[in-house]
């Protein structure tokens, strides 16, 4: 049973926590700064991207798929601008035209090509391919000292503990620049801070989260961890630290409780097949979200304490 668990579902439920902790992490600021729908905005441009770097370099290595992303958001930056200043419309409203045209041009690119032999299809994108990723390595809880066994880890789960572990540094070391220019953006200027920086910082960091993510566990997980889990940690706290403390507990438990009842559940109620990891994950959290709605104790707050 042990050896199972660790071939079948070990690295996929370590790679949705961390996933879920990637995109919570930068979420909680995004949140406070009525900015929560970047990640969906991200989500859609980076798909275009995504599937430009596999067809110019035949791969779906990483280095080709960051740089296919980065290449989208310098475009979807233009053409927001572009359409801003022609059609002479709100920023808003621009913003919503570049990128519903980006992600339905990547969703053209990717029924037009043949990406069938990479697994790179409209469903791999919106779901991932969480229950895929298994260790075939391993031969139980003694592999986890195997050299050998290590070395046939899947590579996205090491991408995805590296960015988790960059969004953890990144929210220690600015943690005092966040939580100034988050709360108090005009006293932020007065102590020096380029505030127009930290913001872009902190959006670099989310389109960071946002692609890492991607390719394994797909555009659903990554939109709903960007805003459910601190969401609903905004419903529990005043503190800010608290909250990223409870953003991150939440994100964990809807990653592991969502990968549990997408393969038991429909056991559980007599049906034969699983359901998509991904679409679970994220039902999770939108339950999370939606009892701390219901019966968190700040659901009635407006504010939110800077201390911590």
């Amino acid at each position: 049973m042990g050896g199972e668990f660790v071939m079948l579902s070990l690295v996929p439920i370590l790679i949705g926590v961390l996933a879920a902790i990637a995109c919570a992490l930068p979420g909680n600021f995004l949140v406070l700064r009525r900015q929560a729908l970047i990640g969906d905005a991200i989500s859609h441009v980076v798909l275009p991207g995504i599937v430009v770097g596999f067809l110019l370099s035949g791969t779906v290595s990483s280095w080709a798929m960051m740089a296919g992303a980065a290449g989208a958001a310098i475009v979807a930056v233009l053409l927001i601008e572009l359409v801003r200043r022609l059609g002479r419309i709100e920023p808003g409203a621009a913003m919503g035209v570049a990128f519903t045209a980006l992600f339905a041009f990547g969703v053209l690119l990717l029924e037009q090509s043949d990406t069938s032999s990479v697994h790179l299809d409209v469903q791999h994108a919106l779901y991932g391919n969480l229950e895929s990723l298994i260790w075939v390595e391993a031969r139980g809880w003694s592999s986890l000292l195997d050299p050998v066994a290590l070395a046939g880890l899947p590579p996205e789960l090491t991408r995805i503990a590296i960015v988790s572990l960059l969004m953890l540094v990144f929210t220690v070391v600015f943690w005092r620049p966040l939580k100034i220019s988050t709360f108090d953006e005009g006293f932020a200027r007065v102590l020096g801070m380029r505030t127009n920086l930290i913001g872009l910082g902190l959006v670099i960091m989310a389109a960071i989260a946002a692609v890492a993510s991607f390719d394994a566990v797909g555009s659903i997980i990554v939109i709903a961890m960007f805003i459910c889990p601190p969401a609903a940690a905004r419903l529990m706290t005043n503190r800010l630290e608290a909250q990223v403390l409870w953003s991150v507990a939440f994100a964990v438990f809807s990653a592991v409780m969502g990968y549990v009842l997408a393969g038991y559940g429909p056991l559980w109620l007599g049906a034969d097949d699983a359901v998509s990891a991904a679409g679970m994950i994220a039902t999770v959290s939108g339950l999370v979200l939606a009892l701390a709605a219901l019966y968190g104790p700040h659901r009635r707050s407006t504010g939110v304490s800077a201390e911590g």
